[in-house]
């Protein structure tokens, strides 16, 4: 299995979890607050579907090679959430499940030499086209814990936790203060140093979600052994 594969596994298996949640809620929930300041259940929900569609973008670029951006302006990201924010919930719905299966279609188109051409990631990182299927995994399954349906960090699978902890930690490393990092450290996963560790030397340890969690700013902490350090706000 190649790691475009597994991770669209992930994807997949996120997203019947999320459709699972969104076909449970009320209509009137849509409006209510997502785990996300200033966010509703709405902003939520056209952000994934637009996520999806904007990946799908960078998809058909490797696949064609024709250059095709996530967005056609920066300004573009916030106004389709803006406007799709107060959809019905069964119009969102739709929109999250039918753009999900845009995105999975134009995964499967690819060959092996497409997954490995260059695009150009939102924040304006060229990336092999094989990262884009984590881009989306890491969307689908922290922003099902964001809406706020009963669904915690804890249930990411390990090994996608694990991903997420090497993911944030590496963005970190060089946002956190001087000697105030640690090594993060779950059973059966590991090691990764986040920033520098003081002269002593810092451990914080856990299972891969709880750590996963604390780095993302959605709890975690008391299921971690160590001293945490200070960290910057994550995307």
């Amino acid at each position: 299995m190649t790691e475009p594969e597994r991770v669209l596994g992930w994807v997949e298996d996120g997203q019947r979890r999320l459709q699972q949640a969104v076909d449970a809620l009320p209509a009137h929930a849509v409006a209510e607050p997502s785990a996300l300041p200033g966010w509703t259940r709405g902003h939520l929900l056209t952000h994934l579907a637009r996520n999806a569609d904007a990946l799908v973008n960078l998809l058909t670029w490797a696949r064609t090679g024709t250059p095709t951006p996530m967005y056609t302006s920066p300004d573009q990201r916030a106004t389709d959430i803006d406007a799709g924010a107060g959809r019905p919930l069964a119009e969102q719905r739709s929109d999250v499940r039918e753009s999900a299966a845009r995105f999975a279609k134009a995964a499967e188109a690819l060959t092996d030499d497409a997954w490995s051409a260059t695009v150009t990631s939102g924040q304006g990182r060229e990336i092999p086209a094989s990262e884009v299927p984590w881009l989306r995994a890491r969307e689908v399954w922290i922003h099902l814990v964001d809406l706020r349906v009963g669904v915690g960090m804890d249930a990411l699978p390990p090994d996608l936790a694990w991903a997420l902890v090497r993911d944030v930690a590496g963005w970190m490393s060089a946002r956190v203060a001087p000697d105030t990092g640690a090594e993060l450290t779950a059973d059966g996963h590991g090691t990764v140093v986040l920033g520098t560790p003081s002269p002593s030397g810092g451990t914080v340890s856990g299972p891969p979600y709880a750590l996963a969690a604390w780095l993302t700013g959605r709890g975690g902490a008391e299921e971690l052994r160590g001293e945490l350090a200070k960290l910057p706000r994550w995307l």
